[in-house]
């Protein structure tokens, strides 16, 4: 950044012109965590801040490809009316697209919430916190990989001379972490600008995988967003040292996934944490958010796992769970409560993938939890060794099974709006659909000669 140059965080953002540059990208977030917007004049601004943008309904609920899903009946239907897109209050933000990015939110054109809007959603379950006298303490751990822009599929990115080698998995490696150094400072520069407070990096348990802590926050819709916009972040940076960053669930069957690991803990009204009673079992109202989590956690696979790719991590013989289940210092399990200070007690759930949409993914969590404390509901006894082999209730096996519970589940149409339930069960069936439409080599080399 050149000297005296004006930096731009989450609450403030330079209005020159200069600093702006000739245009901004207005953007809502779709389902799966994709931006969606249009690019408007710089000058422009302060109407959008004040007026929005008009964009259809349908936009915010396309499928990965980006094509308009049928099963809203939004678009023919309804002749695909508009939405009101309005400023979230935080932005523009610089995550390294070629100009800033100003945040936005969807309504109906009478200005209640369209809940296919994933920021809609959380909002709405933390307004139940509210009411309880409660605050979600959040972090999220951010792993992905560096791969070979080059390769036709998906390849270790090359590292200089006596770099560590690509096949390996140099878990909490230093030298995997200074040949990206570089990329590493810019990252860590660039987050901090838009207000986003990242802790550690470390090399994770394959070759070019990595792994960002982003520090806990007493804001849980920040949080989500600060992930989201992380993503992008990495995204971006990473083509201009040369490498593309993968968010895939499972890029290599070999090798270990990148999930989206949640922590999380509970603030009263006087700022004390809850999950603590004084002691390492801690307090009853985190067991009931266990229980809660437990009771919903395989009707709303879907959520953290919402791609076909997705279930490839989710497998036997690796940290990625596959079972129902919690434990105390278990990373087997699908909640794990770390160790440490009493006074620190909380609660690691592990099943989403890096591939899941934040936002989704902590109203998943959050309501769940509520809904356990509300409940007062026991968890069953913890899991002291290997949840692959224990007979344990089992997270949905693959995608279509995942949609199926969601659509269904008395529990995903108690605790999430309606209105998302059905958009997200219909753009996950097109995109199903499309999947098994194709006619994959793999399956021509299997059956052209033998049936």
């Amino acid at each position: 950044m050149p000297d005296g140059a004006p930096v731009m965080n989450a609450d403030q953002s330079p209005r020159t012109s200069a600093a702006m540059g000739a245009h901004v990208f207005a953007a809502i977030t779709d389902m799966n965590g994709i931006f969606r917007g249009k690019r408007v004049p710089a000058e422009k601004l302060s109407k959008l801040e004040k007026e929005g943008i008009r964009m259809p309904l349908s936009s915010i609920g396309v499928d990965v490809w980006g094509t308009d899903v049928a099963g809203t009946k939004l678009t023919l239907e309804r002749g695909d009316l508009d939405g009101i897109c309005m400023p979230t209050g935080r932005g523009p933000l610089d995550l390294g697209f070629g100009g800033p990015v100003l945040p936005m939110w969807m309504t109906k054109e009478d200005g209640t919430p369209y809940f296919a809007d994933g920021r809609h959603l959380l909002a709405d379950i933390l307004a139940r916190y509210k009411k309880v006298g409660l605050t979600p303490m959040v972090a999220t751990e951010v792993e992905f990989f560096l791969i070979d822009p080059h390769s036709e599929r998906p390849a270790p990115a090359h590292g200089g001379p006596g770099s560590p080698p690509r096949e390996f998995d140099n878990i909490y490696s230093l030298e995997e972490l200074n040949e990206v150094g570089p990329f590493l400072d810019e990252v860590y520069a660039t987050a901090q600008a838009c207000g986003i407070t990242v802790d550690a990096a470390i090399a994770e348990g394959a070759g070019r995988q990595f792994e960002f802590n982003l520090v806990h926050q007493a804001d849980a819709l920040k949080a989500a967003e600060d992930t989201l916009y992380f993503k992008h972040i990495l995204r971006n940076i990473a083509r201009r040292h040369g490498f593309l960053a993968c968010f895939m669930a499972k890029p290599y069957p070999d090798f270990a996934g990148s999930g989206l690991h949640v922590h999380f803990s509970m603030l009263d009204a006087q700022g004390r944490n809850v999950f603590d009673d004084g002691t390492a079992r801690g307090s009853d109202i985190m067991l009931g958010a266990v229980g809660g989590l437990l009771d919903s956690m395989a009707d709303m696979t879907l959520i953290f796992a919402p791609h076909l790719n997705s279930y490839r991590r989710l497998c036997r013989g690796g940290l990625a769970p596959t079972t129902v289940g919690w434990g105390y210092e278990n990373r087997t399990a699908a909640l794990r409560i770390p160790g440490g200070p009493n006074a620190a007690r909380r609660i690691e759930h592990r099943v989403a993938g890096i591939d899941a949409n934040p936002l989704l993914v902590l109203a998943a969590i959050l309501a769940g939890a509520l809904d356990g404390i509300v409940r007062k509901l026991t968890p069953a006894a913890p899991v002291g060794t290997n949840s692959h082999e224990l007979e344990l209730p089992m997270l949905a096996k693959d995608w279509r099974q995942a949609l199926e519970r969601f659509e269904t589940a008395e529990s995903t149409g108690r605790l999430l709006d309606p209105e998302f339930v059905a958009c997200f069960a219909a753009c996950k069936q097109q995109e199903q659909d499309v999947f098994a439409s194709k006619v994959t080599d793999f399956e021509i080399a299997t059956y052209r000669h033998s049936v």
